[in-house]
């Protein structure tokens, strides 16, 4: 692995962005699962974790499915004494807001994104889902957006977060989400972290949903540590 400052100039989005920049992380096994035991932790390692964190410290907010996060035990982001000294010199936020996408709405206002959390989370979800839960929602502090009718709407969703100053998108997951940025071209960097396990049978890929026609990325870095290679792909002129 490089040093710190290295690594941050590697991960570091474009500078001057005047539109949502989407960056997408995820771990998988050299034979392609996307999580052990239902969880993406079984495939990490330090460095992988480190790379995650960074992506969290360089973002204008964090995006994530609700799948994933109730499968994952999401909480909001704490302050922590490298973040809280990186975002300074950087003239960012404190902590970035996590945005969850439920086209539903099936985030329970006592979830602990709204209730263990410094930043009120942003949920965004469809016109369809019901007036009642938005309304809880927000009523328990949540910054509830509607991207889509009848369902999510990726281009609509980051259009509401660059209309908050939120440009800086860090991905997370899940699968289904990332398959609807692939499918709408809203996808400008991967970070692929390619775990020395094999995990046989039985995981999903790391997108699923819609068909798209293939995107070409760019190989934009590549640095491996104790057999974990972490891959960084990015869409040409990005």
């Amino acid at each position: 692995m490089v040093d710190d400052t290295t690594l941050e100039a590697l991960y570091d989005y474009p500078a001057g962005l005047d539109a949502p920049f989407v960056q997408v992380n995820f771990v998988t096994s050299a034979d392609g699962a996307v999580a052990v035991d239902g969880v993406s932790g079984g495939l990490s390692s330090p460095a992988d974790k480190k790379v995650f964190a960074l992506g969290r410290d360089l973002a204008d907010v964090v995006l994530v499915g609700w799948g994933t996060a109730r499968a994952e035990g999401y909480r909001g982001l704490k302050r922590t004494e490298t973040r809280t000294d990186r975002r300074a010199r950087l003239g960012l936020s404190e902590v970035p807001p996590i945005a969850v996408v439920t086209p539903r709405c099936s985030v329970p206002p006592d979830s602990p994104l709204l209730t263990d959390t410094v930043v009120a989370p942003i949920v965004i979800t469809a016109g369809s889902s019901d007036p009642a839960a938005r309304a809880r929602l927000a009523d328990a502090g949540a910054d509830v957006v509607v991207a889509g009718e009848d369902g999510f709407d990726p281009a609509a969703a980051l259009a509401a977060l660059a209309a908050r100053g939120l440009n800086r998108v860090d991905c997370e997951g899940g699968p289904r989400l990332f398959g609807d940025l692939i499918a709408a071209d809203l996808v400008d960097q991967v970070n692929l972290t390619v775990a020395p396990l094999l995990a046989g049978g039985g995981s999903g890929r790391i997108a699923t949903g819609p068909g798209a026609a293939p995107l070409r990325m760019e190989l934009a870095s590549a640095l491996a540590d104790d057999g974990f290679l972490m891959l960084r792909y990015r869409k040409r002129g990005r």
